[in-house]
């Protein structure tokens, strides 16, 4: 089989002769280009049966959910059953193919089109269908709605589905902000930690927090887990809890343990007060409906405290790329003068509503970023060896905010700065040659045969060892990452 024929087949639309030609090829009689090819293809090929299964549950289902029943016969049961017997499925996961499959195809058929034609894959349709859901219940415009599926279609060709899925809230958040308000207001008082035993001599604590105290939350046991593992403080698996006791009790006072300093912060702070910053600002119509905090609530806010005053604490250590551990927050000047309700984005989860984003700004340390105002590219950080100045490492953390590699959500506090053209051969400490890289994709460039190629605007295009191209578009500021 020739190359030409391999990328024929892959540049053809899906359908049945074209899955007979592919199923006559062995691949590994194929050379390594020509059998990326050929995955490539079978992918497609994939997307186009799903597009099928999409009709053929919809036929089994019906294109309406029945009436409920009573309490113990749910909506779809008779149906659910049937899919979950065929395809040898969980109820619950049967129906929500159910689910999918009507939304795909009675509300969105530029997904199925796009699905059907193997431009995006089933895993991509699925959460374009699912995020999309709230917005068809609510009765949404069909001009958004088309909009909002333009958009997700166009954002899936060089995206993950976990990246679609962050891009699609982020637009249903814009276009529905008064929404997105209440319901983040109501999902708010939910928040709680809770503690079960499991088996093993384990246990496993749960907590649900709003997005920012979830973010400060993980940052701290992250930073603590890395402090501890670049000390040598990483515990056995087996220690006791005697032995526990003794390595504790040699710790002397002023050690710069991470861990002692975390027992410090406890025994100091054994009565930990909940802020109220995340009530009291709240607008008057929403302050009016919150009932006393229960002891769920409260241990959630402690919970969120204790681990920004460990932060606190030890900001002048383990630095990432020379800045201490920070929760980033952009939002645009409009709504933080409270002159527009757009959402602001918390950097590693989305969307917030813009009440949330001013309160946290209220708080807060400002560096100022310069975007274009058509694209949202970051131009320039404010101001103007091997080892880059802070200044342009800045720069480079701001940009990126992630790992380049296609794909990957390392954040930039995990990444190393990286030249494309290395300086041993000419490259310059430039932003136009340095970019983020996590250590497993620092790696791959290095010693695996992948070439990076670095552009301008922050946009990269890789090729792989076996020729194969993929670009990775420059990262406006104001977009999930």
């Amino acid at each position: 089989m020739s190359t030409n024929s391999i990328t024929d087949l892959l540049m053809q639309t899906p359908g049945i002769e074209v899955l007979v030609a592919l199923t006559n090829i062995n691949p590994m009689r194929l050379s390594p280009s020509e059998r990326v090819d050929y995955l490539a293809a079978l992918e497609k090929q994939s997307g186009w049966l799903q597009a099928l299964m999409q009709v053929a549950i919809v036929a089994v289902a019906g294109a309406r959910a029945e009436e409920d029943r009573g309490k113990f016969a749910g909506v779809d049961d008779p149906q659910r059953e049937e899919i979950a017997s065929a395809l040898n499925l969980p109820p619950v996961t049967a129906q929500s193919r159910i689910d999918v499959a009507r939304t795909l195809t009675q509300h969105l058929p530029a997904t199925c089109v796009a699905l059907a034609n193997g431009e995006i894959s089933s895993a991509q349709a699925t959460v374009i269908a699912k995020e999309s859901a709230a917005l068809l219940r609510k009765g949404i415009d069909p001009d958004q709605l088309r909009f909002l599926e333009e958009t997700a279609i166009a954002y899936s060709e060089f995206h993950t589905p976990t990246q679609v899925t962050n891009k699609v809230r982020s637009i249903v958040a814009k276009l529905e902000p008064a929404e997105f308000e209440v319901v983040v207001a109501e999902a708010v008082q939910g928040r709680r930690v809770t503690f079960s035993a499991q088996p093993h001599g384990m246990a496993q604590i749960m907590a649900l927090l709003p997005a920012a105290e979830a973010q400060t939350v993980w940052l701290a046991i992250d930073k603590l887990a890395r402090s501890n593992r670049d000390k040598g403080l990483s515990a056995e698996v087996n220690r006791t809890k005697e032995s526990n006791r003794t390595s504790q009790s040699t710790l002397k006072p002023g050690e710069n343990s991470s861990s002692q300093g975390l027992e410090q912060l406890h025994s100091n702070n054994s009565s930990v007060q909940p802020r109220q910053a995340s009530i009291d600002p709240l607008p008057d119509f929403m302050r009016s409906q919150l009932e006393p905090l229960t002891l769920d609530q409260l241990r959630a806010d402690a919970l969120s405290v204790i681990a920004e005053q460990f932060l606190e604490k030890t900001a002048s250590e383990n630095l990432a790329h020379g800045r201490p551990v920070t929760l980033n927050l952009t939002l645009d000047l409009p709504t933080f003068l409270g002159l527009d309700e757009k959402p602001g984005i918390l950097a590693g989860y989305g969307e917030i509503p813009a009440s949330t984003a001013r309160i946290l700004a209220t708080d807060a340390k400002w560096r100022r970023f310069i975007t274009d105002p058509l694209t949202g590219n970051l131009l320039d950080y404010g101001r103007t060896t091997y080892e880059p100045p802070q200044a342009l490492v800045d720069f480079i953390v701001a940009r990126d905010r992630r790992c380049r590699f296609p794909g990957c959500r390392q954040p930039a506090r995990v990444c190393d700065i990286d030249h494309a053209v290395p300086w041993e051969e000419g490259g310059e400490t430039s932003k136009e040659n340095l970019g983020l890289l996590c250590r497993r994709h620092h790696r791959m460039k290095t010693h695996g045969g992948w070439r990076l190629n670095s552009f301008a605007d922050g946009s990269c295009e890789w090729t792989s060892p076996e020729g194969k191209r993929f670009l990775v578009e420059a990262r406006p500021i104001d977009e999930v990452a």
